[in-house]
């Protein structure tokens, strides 16, 4: 049996559509059908990943995503809604979901994406700590830190930023961080790159860190503005 998937989706047809197509590919499947259940199933079955439906009848999606963060859910959501402009996809990555897929879709690319957030997140799970310089990242409490400052991030700032200190001092194009941190080719959503990385120099800015990711070459780079070289932390494999 495959990792168990959570699926909050209040339409009936919709729900059979996503346990059939999970529950074939081999996922033990459970679902609720509101915002308020699908909290607690989240908090008590801790399932691998949630497919999330933005449309709910007690609260949004972008809510739950939100409550469900904020109690310390880490693992991957998926939001599922028929809203498609680049907006609409900025503020659900923004409240805190992993990726997010349009309705009507093909159920072949429900399971891909799914494969991908599972295996993005098995990658995550050695890794304890990472530094360049000043700035750090703690993956088991889920914290940022320029110096003595913890800097807030949501969840794909985070995984933006891990990104981008994996890879401090090496050019990284557009599409390479689609497809590290969204799964997916940058033209599919030209826009969201550049704001995250807006997002991100704001946030570092706050904390008083100096500039550290720069544009370069059609994507960019992070710089260890200290004298600390980069180190990477992990744990020891059983």
């Amino acid at each position: 049996m495959l990792p168990r998937i959570l699926l909050i989706e209040d339409r009936h047809e919709m729900l059979a559509l996503l346990t059939r197509t999970l529950s074939g590919e081999g996922h033990d499947v459970i679902s609720a059908n509101d915002a308020a259940r699908g909290v607690t199933a989240a908090m008590e079955q801790s399932p691998a990943l949630i497919v999330l439906d933005v449309g709910l009848p007690d609260r949004s999606g972008f809510d739950v995503v939100r409550d469900l963060r904020k109690r310390g859910f880490a693992r991957p959501v998926l939001m599922l809604t028929a809203r498609d402009s680049v907006a609409d996809k900025v503020a659900g990555l923004e409240a805190g979901a992993d990726d997010y897929l349009a309705k009507p879709f093909d159920p072949d690319e429900l399971t891909a994406r799914v494969r991908a957030l599972l295996r993005r997140a098995q990658r995550g799970g050695s890794e304890t700590r990472l530094e360049v310089g000043e700035l750090a990242i703690d993956f088991i409490a889920r914290e940022v830190w320029w110096q003595e400052t913890r800097i807030s991030l949501t969840q794909r700032e985070f995984e933006l930023l891990a990104y981008l200190m994996r890879n401090a001092g090496r050019v990284l194009t557009r599409d390479m961080i689609s497809r590290a941190v969204w799964d997916r080719e940058a033209t599919g959503a030209p826009n969201i790159v550049g704001v995250y990385v807006s997002y991100l120099r704001k946030k570092l800015g706050e904390a008083g860190a100096p500039p550290l990711v720069d544009t370069a070459d059609g994507g960019y780079v992070l710089h260890d503005r200290s004298t600390t070289r980069a180190t990477t932390r992990r744990t020891r494999e059983p």
